[in-house]
């Protein structure tokens, strides 16, 4: 009888139930460096390298949203983003309450054109221009290095 209510519970009455991951959206910020593309990372609130990024924004798109946070983590404007999403990675998000969440990242690229120096949440956070496979080496969640690895693969020359 247990395996009875196990494969019950596991093929029909789990993913009833079960959430979806909550969605966040994010800004592949990149620009031509002297030795090759660089892509931007701020600083979470816990400290780790990671792409700009927040909760999608009522009346935008998700790449406008996307543009919204790089502007607001970072500083970082563009002319454009693009419509469509380079990629997407699942990973945990973490709330101050200790609440963990599973969300999907959906990341759009961003060609920046120019930096502020100001911008709403420069006191809150560190951001970097860095090369590539330095990125790969700040960067905590094994699908932004996947989608970081993939962004090289798609500019190397």
């Amino acid at each position: 009888m247990t395996s009875m209510l196990q494969s019950f519970w596991t093929g029909a009455l789990r993913p009833l139930i079960s959430r979806p991951p909550a969605l966040q959206v994010a800004a592949l910020c990149h620009r031509d460096g002297p030795d090759g593309p660089e892509v931007l990372l701020v600083t979470s609130s816990s400290g780790r390298w990671i792409l700009p990024k927040g909760w999608p924004i009522d009346g935008l798109t998700a790449a406008e949203a996307a543009k919204q946070e790089a502007w607001e983590e970072a500083g970082a404007k563009s002319n454009t983003v693009g419509d469509a999403a380079f990629a997407n990675y699942l990973t945990e998000k973490r709330f101050d309450n200790g609440a963990v969440v599973p969300c999907e990242i959906r990341v759009y690229p961003m060609c920046v054109t120019s930096m502020a120096d100001t911008y709403p949440e420069d006191d809150r956070r560190d951001r970097a221009w860095v090369s590539i496979a330095d990125a790969l080496n700040m960067v905590d969640e094994d699908g932004l290095k996947q989608l970081l690895s993939q962004f090289a693969a798609d500019h190397s020359e």
